[in-house]
Formats: structure tokens, C-alpha cells, sequence
């Protein structure tokens, strides 16, 4: 995955082929933060330095940072998913949220 963490913000680390640099831009906040590098350990200076920036001007201007996910998600689902997702879990003797964190887990890291 074309990922980097820093402080508990995520940035989402692309390739730009036109002038042969990494390009990179915090996920989950909707604040445009980014940041650049020829190189890995140039573009992992520059997510740090950008993260510390983005926090320095939000405390000077007093315009709170936005904080990356909370870890709360609320998902609506057909009622017939919602019982078979209940079913699993039990039967693995998980609560409904232990079994979907476990879920989800595996597949974002597949």
C-alpha cells in the first residue's frame, strides 16, 4: 500500500512520472496538506515537517488541526447482512464489533 504515518495522520504516497517524484497528501482531513520527495527518505523529511507545519499554523491562527479518524465508523447495511454478521459473531463467540474490526483488518491488509 502507498502509505505513510506520521503523528496518526496517514498520507497517500503517489508517483508523478512528468518530474520523477514522489507526491504525497494527508488522507482523512479534508485541510490540503502534501508534500514531495525524489526520494524515500526525502519524501519521509518532508511528511514530517509538513505534519509539524500543518499543527504549527493551526495553533498560531487558533483554527483547530483536524484530526485524522477517530476509529468510529457507522455503517448501514441490508438487515439481512446485519443478522448474518451477527450470526458469525456469535457463533465465533466475538461481539458484532470485535468480528468486524477483524474482518475489515484482513482486508485492508490482503
Amino acid at each position: 500500500m502507498n502509505m505513510m504515518k506520521y503523528k496518526n495522520y496517514i498520507a497517500r504516497i503517489e508517483f508523478d512520472e512528468d518530474d520523477r517524484i514522489f507526491v504525497g497528501r494527508l488522507a482523512g482531513i479534508d485541510d490540503i496538506v502534501s508534500f514531495h520527495g525524489s526520494n524515500v527518505d526525502d519524501l519521509e523529511t518532508a511528511f514530517h515537517e509538513s505534519v509539524e507545519h500543518y499543527l504549527e499554523v493551526s495553533e498560531r491562527t487558533g483554527r483547530p488541526a483536524q484530526k485524522p479518524y477517530s476509529g468510529n465508523l457507522m455503517l448501514r447495511i441490508n438487515p439481512d447482512i446485519h443478522a448474518a454478521v451477527a450470526t458469525a459473531s456469535k457463533v465465533q463467540g466475538k461481539s458484532i464489533n470485535q468480528w468486524v474490526a477483524e474482518v475489515l483488518d484482513k482486508a485492508v491488509h490482503i
